[in-house]
């Protein structure tokens, strides 16, 4: 996809940063990533990983006090007249075109390296932005305004004759490049009148010259990209979204540790000022779960094998006790939040959070999505390493925990802060645990415990669908006994708790389209919450709803909504997490996990089979 704007030129050649949006392509290596807007400026990446110091912050405002473009790492163009930036096809390199008014261009290439090197894989935390002139001689200008600390602290500069250095306490970068250093200081416009080349990344020298090595490092990133994208069993239709969206969640693990992340960003309002700011930053077992399956549906098995050595080691430290909904990405328990007063926010939409309490929540659904997220490895035999006994008897330390809590209040999957309730949701993922062990258990010859867990299951099964029925609503409710409606109750289907084409369920999915639905688009829950009526719509929701259509036969309304959900993209096929019905409006952070999950999700269930055309 292309993305292509255009500005106005101003009467000093070089205008002001572009408005923060979240029109921003994405680069990252699995172990750290940076956003980078139109105008091809970095406006926010976290080092030394997704959840740490946003070096690059601009895209929360900068510090009052402090200069313009603080926060953010721009090649800017004198009397820029158009941008178009767009994605190598099936990888995760991006190009950015800048032109002026005398037609005069540049094109600048961004990437995080990444390919097999000596036997692993290189993924250094360094940033790479090559600039070469397109047409004639573009005067341009650098700057380079890395902040640590949230950007209360101004690093100390040093410089070489190749290579500058921003010195913070806890950290210290080095740019090295073949450009002007001084020109790069003093952000001194110049011509451009040959490629030059910027590494952006640790304080630590390069093996050859910057050219070569930038040159080197963009050739195997780009061969990595596209060998991966190569293996992925995509659906006929819809190709090319499915890859985007593929390649964004690959992006969104920390290969480190196996841990994928909720999002790349804190604190974009989950609609405008509302106070919805939340940091997305850590991994969410349901979230994760989510990734894993959509991975595993384009036969990209190697981030489950990944994502499970980072989940079993959560379990074990719970030591079959309460596991909480999400932790950090190196598996930190806790993650105290805090507000962050320097910085204004998205648009000046405040506050700026750090942290998240609900590592603190109880969400029963947690230890079925452990179980689920597991459940392939007992039945896949392409794994490197196939589940096995000890597996599966960690695995039952779950299920007995989804036992315990079974039909007990809890936050629920929406973290609500001020109100439990026995939630539908999380009744259904503690079924979907002892479901998924009754079929775990004969692929180990264990058929005692199978008998135990189907035994368990039914009775679970039987349960769910009596307490959550309202007669009053003729949906399935939220709750036990309630009568609010809210649309995680179309996992049901997806789970395999009931046959989509019961009744009840029918009846719950237009009881949903006639309360939550704003056209296509579909809200979370009905119910005021601690903040009030949700405004936009969640787009995980509305992926529900597609998958539900498909399910009951309205295979045409689905495939609609699936459409206007891929023109709601920004123009380089990226989402956030939720989308304003009458604007249109991106909202949340991003890009969300969850909403490049349901693209694949849709498309896989949506598309023509491969024989209709071979």
């Amino acid at each position: 996809m292309m993305n292509d704007t255009a500005t106005s030129p101003t009467s000093t050649g070089f205008g002001p940063p572009a408005p923060a949006s979240l029109s921003l392509g994405v680069v990252g290596n699995g172990a750290f990533s940076a956003l980078i807007d139109p105008h091809g400026r970095v406006v926010w990446s976290c080092l030394p990983r997704f959840d740490g110091d946003p070096v690059f912050h601009a895209l929360l405002g900068a510090r009052d006090g402090d200069s313009e473009g603080a926060g953010s790492f721009a090649i800017e163009v004198e009397h820029l007249a158009q941008a178009r930036q767009s994605y190598v096809p099936n990888t995760a390199v991006l190009h950015t075109e800048l032109w002026d008014r005398d037609g005069q261009g540049l094109l600048i290439t961004d990437f995080a390296p990444r390919f097999f090197w000596r036997g692993r894989y290189f993924r250094p935390t360094t940033l790479v932005r090559r600039v070469r002139p397109l047409e004639g001689t573009p005067r341009v200008r650098v700057h380079l305004a890395p902040r640590f600390n949230w950007g209360a602290d101004t690093p100390t500069i040093t410089s070489g004759s190749n290579h500058i250095r921003y010195v913070g306490e806890q950290q210290t970068l080095r740019l090295q490049t073949d450009a002007s250093i001084s020109h790069v200081l003093h952000r001194q416009p110049f011509l451009l009148t040959r490629p030059l080349d910027f590494l952006l990344g640790p304080d630590e020298t390069l093996e050859s010259g910057v050219s070569d090595t930038a040159r080197h490092f963009e050739q195997e990133t780009l061969a990595y990209w596209r060998r991966w994208s190569q293996r992925l069993a995509l659906p006929l239709e819809w190709q090319d979204a499915v890859i985007r969206a593929a390649i964004t969640l690959k992006l969104s693990m920390f290969e480190d540790t196996g841990a994928i992340v909720a999002a790349m960003t804190t604190s974009i309002p989950e609609a405008p000022g509302t106070g919805r700011n939340w940091d997305y930053r850590y991994c969410w077992l349901r979230d994760a779960f989510f990734v894993v399956r959509a991975l595993n549906s384009l036969a990209e098995v190697g981030t489950m094998e990944d994502y499970l050595a980072w989940v079993t080691d959560a379990v074990v430290g719970t030591n079959g006790n309460h596991v909480q909904p999400l932790f950090g990405i190196g598996l930190e328990r806790e993650l105290p939040e805090r507000i962050c007063t320097g910085l204004p926010g998205y648009r000046g939409m405040g506050p700026v959070r750090i942290g998240n309490q609900a590592h603190e929540h109880f969400q029963h659904d947690v230890y079925g999505n452990i179980v689920l997220a597991a459940a392939q490895a007992f039945h896949d035999q392409r794994l490197l390493r196939p589940a096995g006994l000890a597996d599966f008897e960690r695995l039952e330390a779950m299920g007995e925990r989804a036992l315990q809590v079974f039909g007990q209040p809890d936050a629920g999957m929406w973290e609500l802060r001020t109100r439990a309730r026995v939630h539908t949701s999380s009744a259904l993922m503690s079924w979907a645990a002892a479901d998924r062990l009754a079929k775990a258990a004969p692929t180990l010859g264990l058929l005692d415990r199978a008998r135990y867990w189907r035994s368990h299951a039914a009775a679970m099964r039987e349960r769910i669908l009596d307490e959550s029925w309202s007669e009053r609503r003729q949906a399935f409710a939220e709750s036990f006994g309630g009568h609010d409606l809210d649309a995680s109750v179309l996992l049901m289907a997806e789970v395999g708790l009931i046959d989509p084409k019961d009744p009840r369920f029918i009846a719950t999915l237009k009881a949903l389209e006639a309360h939550l639905c704003d056209g296509p688009y579909m809200r979370r829950y009905e119910a005021p919450d601690d903040f009030g009526t949700p405004e936009t719509a969640f787009n995980i929701c509305t992926f529900w709803r597609i998958d539900a259509l498909a399910r009951v036969g309205r295979v045409e309304e689905a495939r609609a909504i699936f459409e206007t959900m891929l023109a709601a993209r920004n123009p380089l096929g990226l989402l956030s997490e939720d989308t304003h019905a009458s604007t249109g409006e991106m909202w949340g952070n991003y890009p969300q996990t969850y909403s490049m999950v349901g693209i694949i999700n849709a498309a896989v269930r949506l598309s023509a089979a491969w024989d209709t055309v071979i």
